[in-house]
């Protein structure tokens, strides 16, 4: 049976880089249809836009993939009928409607929050000296260091953006919860999962950044659901 494409997208302070291991994980698990989004993260209806060009350049089904803010924007440019399902690790998943910033003020901030702040220009970023312990503390000192020097900035105003579609509603969705994330409280991860009525939660003892520390697991799980509905 052919496997579905697989897009990733990426979410705040990060690019397409971020998937690099789960990506080399996938491959080995047979996978050799495999695209990354590069999303400008300057609005949501920008990087759903960029989304769905990729996915428009895709041959057959696709499992989409998102990380963090990248959640929001496969919900938002999943509605696409080439998209067969949805994966989303530690991710946003608005409801029409919806913000991001809603979704966080729903429960106390979590602590690497509490560590960025926007610059003159409007970019929001995590303090440097302060990435690790925020993002990525169970990442090795070296590998928090590039990601931190290398961290891609939202503009701030995406975070009131309101989402106009929910492609959760009408598409099977799964999610991956991380036990010890500092940048979306894992609770909120379990609400959003429940809410939208995931076939498959699982819960990964991993920071915000599951797909780093812990891509073999992430890369299999996404095996799953690309199996489940090829």
């Amino acid at each position: 049976m052919a496997k579905p494409a697989i897009v990733l997208v990426h979410g705040f302070w990060g690019g397409a880089a971020h998937w690099a291991k789960v990506i080399v994980e996938l491959k080995r698990l047979g996978h050799g249809d495999i695209s990354a989004v590069e999303n400008p993260l300057t609005s949501v209806a920008n990087d759903a836009a960029r989304t769905r060009q990729m996915l428009a350049q895709q041959k057959g089904p696709v499992l989409l993939v998102g990380h963090s803010y990248g959640g929001a924007v496969i919900t938002e440019a999943g509605d696409q009928p080439n998209v067969a399902g949805l994966v989303y690790i530690a991710a946003f998943a608005p409801e029409i409607g919806e913000s991001l910033g809603e979704i966080g003020a729903a429960m106390p901030p979590p602590p690497g929050v509490l560590n960025a702040a926007p610059d003159s220009d409007g970019y929001v970023w995590i303090a440097k000296d302060k990435f690790r312990e925020s993002f990525c503390q169970d990442l090795p000192e070296d590998e928090a260091l590039v990601m931190a020097v290398t961290q891609k900035a939202p503009l701030g105003a995406m975070f009131g953006e309101k989402l106009t579609h929910a492609a959760w509603k009408t598409k099977p969705a799964w999610y991956q919860i991380s036990a010890q994330d500092r940048m979306i409280a894992p609770a909120n991860e379990e609400r959003m999962a429940k809410r939208m009525g995931a076939k498959k939660i699982i819960t990964l003892e991993a920071s915000h950044v599951s797909l780093a520390s812990r891509s073999v697991e992430v890369a299999a799980y996404i095996d799953e659901a690309a199996k489940a509905i090829g």
